[in-house]
């Protein structure tokens, strides 16, 4: 995937918007007021960073060598995935789709 599939797959998703708040290398994709993910746009290789459950992380970090703890965030709960041909989209797909389930549900 590039940015603007991973842009548009975001943004298919009900009550997402997005936004630059941090400045324009990165672009946030937030449901209900919430950050679930964050997609670096001057990065080469092109990375973002997802909310996941802390034992699906692991697992992920340690089947490919391109998902490494959250950087700039809480290391338990988010994952950077640096994009390469080790992750097909796919599993792409189901990562930015578990973060903003874990999000769209959270209370807080």
């Amino acid at each position: 995937m590039n940015a603007e599939e991973i842009r548009n797959y975001c943004l298919l998703k009900p009550e997402v918007i997005e936004g630059l708040p941090f400045g324009e290398e990165t672009l946030v994709f937030k449901v209900k007021n919430k950050i679930f993910l964050l997609l670096s746009l001057y990065s080469n290789p092109l990375q973002f960073n997802v909310k996941c459950d802390p034992e699906w992380a692991i697992e992920l970090r340690q089947q490919y060598d391109n998902i490494i703890p959250g950087y700039h965030m809480n290391k338990k709960h988010w994952n950077t995935i640096i994009i390469n041909n080790n992750i097909n989209n796919k599993i792409l797909k189901e990562m930015i789709d578990h973060s903003y389930m874990l999000v769209s549900k959270s209370k807080k």
